[in-house]
């Protein structure tokens, strides 16, 4: 079986795989700064937000990590229109993978502020500062370091999550590998591809995030 295997055949559509592997490292990429900073804000209404803002995060993370990420996906892009509210496609993969890494970075980041000693809190407060103040500038940069390893674990979780986006016509990487298996129907090459690139991205991204942790907690 393996001579049969071709994949010259799949050359002439490397572009194809290239604007599919920019989308997703894109897509990737400003996801993840708009979900850390969703994640970031809800970990602060759980811990020192008023009781109503803690409320509706905990409802919003509850119905988030307990639901598919692709119905969460179907829902923001076929169900909202319904409302009123129509989506292009890249949009609404935008907006589902940020509401998705949102959900999960305000748990991890939640769990890291408990983490840090109550005596750095209490500091804070005999030093007349406003709890904004105390988690921004003595709760939420060790925080962030007790659990950085669960969140990158969690970004690249949600990069290669992104694969179905494809299910609504975004342009992503899968996309590409369909378009492409579905014109010269060599689908165990090209998914062999599809998924070694999947691989290095998922190795560059944790390096990447290695690197980034390395700068921001040097002692971490």
């Amino acid at each position: 079986m393996i001579q049969h295997l071709n994949f010259g055949d799949l050359l002439p559509y490397w572009d194809v795989f290239a604007r599919g592997l920019l989308f997703t490292i894109v897509l990737t990429l400003t996801s993840t700064v708009a979900g850390l900073t969703l994640g970031t804000a809800g970990a602060w209404a759980r811990t020192f937000g008023p009781r109503w803002a803690g409320a509706l995060t905990r409802a919003y993370v509850e119905i988030i990590r307990n639901t598919p990420f692709i119905v969460q996906l179907f829902f923001i892009f076929f169900g909202l229109p319904a409302l009123g509210v129509k989506l292009s496609e890249n949009t609404a993969a935008f907006i589902a993978m940020v509401v998705n890494l949102g959900a999960y970075s305000t748990e991890i980041i939640r769990a890291g502020i408990e983490a840090v000693p109550k005596g750095h809190l209490e500091a804070g407060a005999s030093l007349a500062m406003s709890r904004w103040e105390i988690f921004r500038h003595i709760v939420l940069k060790p925080a962030i370091m007790n659990v950085y390893p669960a969140l990158s674990s969690q970004i690249i979780i949600v990069m290669l999550g992104s694969a179905v986006v494809s299910q609504i016509s975004a342009e992503d990487l899968t996309y590409a590998a369909n378009y492409i298996q579905s014109r010269n129907f060599r689908a165990f090459e090209v998914y062999i591809v599809a998924a070694l690139l999947y691989l290095l991205l998922a190795i560059g991204l944790r390096a990447l995030l290695r690197g980034i942790g390395r700068a921001i907690f040097p002692k971490g």
